[in-house]
C-alpha cells in the first residue's frame, strides 16, 4: 500500500511541475488551441459548402473528428516532453531522487489530461460559435466527453514509449506526425468513411479514431437517425470499440512505458 502511495505522491509532485510548466510557456498552450481553431474555421467556411453530409449539418458534423483531432495532437506532449528531459538531463536528476520511476510517468500523462481538458473547453466554445450544438442530455455530453479524454490518455501512453526511444524532440515530432495523419485522416474525422475507395475505407472502419469520433457525435447527437447502421462492426458499437481500444493499449504500452523508462534512465 505505502508503494501505491508514493508512486501516486510522486506522480503528483510530476504532474504539478509540468502543469507549472505550461504557466510559465503559454505559448505552448496558445499553439496547441490555435491550431484546431484554425481547422475548425478552416473546413466549416471554406471547405464546409462543398462537403455534404445528409441529414446532418456539416459543422456539427465537423466538431467530433476535430475533437478527435486535437485530443491525440494533444497526447503527444507526453512523448515530447520526456525527449526533452532525457536531452537535458532531467531524467538523470530524477534517478538521484527516491522517487517512483513510474511516478514519473503517471505524472507526465496525467498532466497532459489536464491540458487536454483545458484545450477541449476552448474547442467547445469555438464549436458553439460556429454553429455546434449539443442535442442529447448532460450526461450523454459528458460521457463524449469523458471518452475523449481517455482515449487521448491512452495515446499518452503511446507516445510515452515512442519519446524515451527517440530522445531527440525533433525526431519525436517528425515521427509522430507520420503515425497522427494517416490516423487521423483515413478515418471519419473530417468526411463519412463511405465516400472514401475501397481499401481506404476498410482502414478507416476499424481505426480507433473512427470509433472515438462516432462515439462522440452518437453521444452528442450530432448523427442522422435516419442513417443506415454502419456495416463494420467498431462503427456498430463505437463507445465499446473505443473503451476496448484504451484498455488493451493501456494494458500493453503502460508495462512497455516504464520498462522503456529504466531502460532509457540506465544509460
Amino acid at each position: 500500500m505505502s508503494g501505491a502511495l508514493q508512486v501516486m505522491g510522486d506522480g503528483f509532485v510530476i504532474a504539478k511541475r509540468n502543469l507549472i510548466k505550461v504557466k510559465r510557456v503559454p505559448d505552448l498552450l496558445v499553439a496547441s488551441t490555435l491550431s484546431p481553431i484554425m481547422f475548425v474555421l478552416l473546413f466549416a467556411y471554406v471547405f464546409g459548402g462543398s462537403i455534404d453530409v445528409p441529414g446532418v449539418n456539416y459543422r456539427e458534423f465537423l466538431i467530433a473528428g476535430i475533437f478527435a483531432q486535437t485530443m491525440i495532437f494533444g497526447a503527444t506532449i507526453t512523448g515530447m516532453s520526456l525527449a526533452e528531459d532525457l536531452q537535458k538531463g532531467v531524467i538523470d536528476r530524477f534517478r538521484s531522487l527516491p522517487m517512483s520511476q513510474a511516478g514519473v510517468l503517471i505524472g507526465r500523462t496525467s498532466a497532459d489530461v489536464m491540458f487536454n481538458l483545458l484545450v477541449i473547453t476552448v474547442m467547445s466554445v469555438t464549436g458553439l460559435i460556429v454553429g455546434w450544438r449539443i442535442r442529447t442530455s448532460f450526461l450523454e455530453a459528458l460521457a463524449g466527453f469523458v471518452l475523449l479524454v481517455l482515449f487521448a490518455y491512452a495515446i499518452s501512453w503511446v507516445m510515452a514509449v515512442v519519446g524515451l526511444l527517440v530522445r531527440v524532440p525533433e525526431v519525436f515530432n517528425n515521427a509522430v506526425f507520420i503515425m497522427i495523419f494517416p490516423l487521423t485522416f483515413i478515418a471519419n474525422t473530417f468526411v463519412p468513411s463511405d465516400n472514401l475507395p475501397t481499401v481506404l475505407r476498410a482502414f478507416a472502419e476499424w481505426n480507433p479514431v473512427s470509433a472515438v469520433t462516432q462515439a462522440a457525435r452518437e453521444l452528442f447527437g450530432n448523427t442522422n437517425p435516419l442513417q443506415p447502421v454502419p456495416e463494420a462492426w467498431p462503427l456498430q458499437n463505437p463507445v465499446l470499440y473505443t473503451l476496448l481500444w484504451v484498455v488493451v493499449t493501456l494494458a500493453v504500452f503502460v508495462p512497455l512505458s516504464v520498462a522503456q523508462y529504466r531502460r532509457a534512465a540506465a544509460r
